[in-house]
């Protein structure tokens, strides 16, 4: 089980790095954004989370559940914010329409959930 987690986590913290890492690259850009990395590391994101609180139990936290649950339904929400406006932003650029509200909202999404991961007890 360990080596699972371990993979898991390495899976979760690389689709972050993903999607935060070409949004902080391409911020300041006005268009041609890589859009389907981010959207390739949202769905890791969110499939990897997903796996992730799974194996709580299994670890046997030592502080409230309701605590860990809320903060990882925060999370799951804010992930999946994150997916869609990826679909969103890949869907416009499919088009041929403005992408960046969409990929700006995306990457900032993201930091906002690396920040209640870190901060958030």
């Amino acid at each position: 089980m360990d080596i699972l987690h371990s993979i898991l986590l390495t899976a979760h913290l690389l689709g972050m790095a993903v999607i935060v890492g070409t949004f902080l690259v391409q911020m300041r850009k006005n268009s041609d954004f890589a859009v389907v990395p981010v959207l390739v590391g949202a769905i890791v994101q969110l499939v990897s989370g997903i796996a992730l609180a799974g194996f709580i139990p299994y670890y046997g936290v030592d502080r409230n559940f309701e605590l860990v649950y809320v903060k990882i339904a925060v999370k799951l929400v804010i992930a999946l914010a994150v997916l869609v406006a990826a679909i969103l932003a890949y869907r416009a650029q499919k088009r041929g329409r403005r992408v960046k509200p969409f990929f700006h909202a995306a990457g900032g999404l993201a930091l906002i959930n690396v920040l209640v991961a870190v901060f958030w007890g």
